[in-house]
């Protein structure tokens, strides 16, 4: 069971991190803001830090050459606010994974991973806040 839930938690965190990075390169080249680019940029080190001592531990269940998921298509999203919405979606999603199954076997990070997940909806406010003149919303 810890290999397969050690699959989960790497697919997620790798799946956090790289949807922060997607945020924090919008804010800092496209959009130009020194601010929300460094706070995005540190939820992503200090999610990276709370496992990074199970490191080993989870690289070595990776099966990225098997995952079923692997061939499903991305759906195309052509504008920054697009690219922001959806990767702030990716990000809590996976977030609250990690928070929930790290219960199981690091039940000390969960509250961790709380905390970042509660980070990632306050910067999203604040972004959505700030540039809500390019993000569309619905009539």
């Amino acid at each position: 069971m810890n290999k397969n839930i050690n699959r989960i938690i790497d697919a997620n965190l790798n799946r956090c991190r790289e949807g922060l990075r997607v945020i924090e390169d919008c804010l800092r080249f496209a959009l130009d803001d020194a601010a929300l680019y460094k706070k995005i940029r540190k939820v992503r080190h200090d999610t990276d830090k709370i496992l990074r001592t199970q490191y080993s531990k989870l690289i070595i269940e990776r099966e990225s050459f098997d995952d079923k998921g692997r061939t499903i298509p991305e759906t195309t999203k052509k504008e920054f606010p697009q690219i922001i919405a959806a990767n702030f979606k990716r990000v809590q999603e996976s977030l609250r994974v990690l928070e929930e199954y790290s219960k199981t076997i690091i039940p000390q990070t969960s509250g961790e991973f709380k905390k970042q997940r509660y980070a990632a909806y306050n910067l999203e406010k604040a972004v959505f806040l700030k540039y809500k003149k390019i993000f569309k919303t619905e009539k």
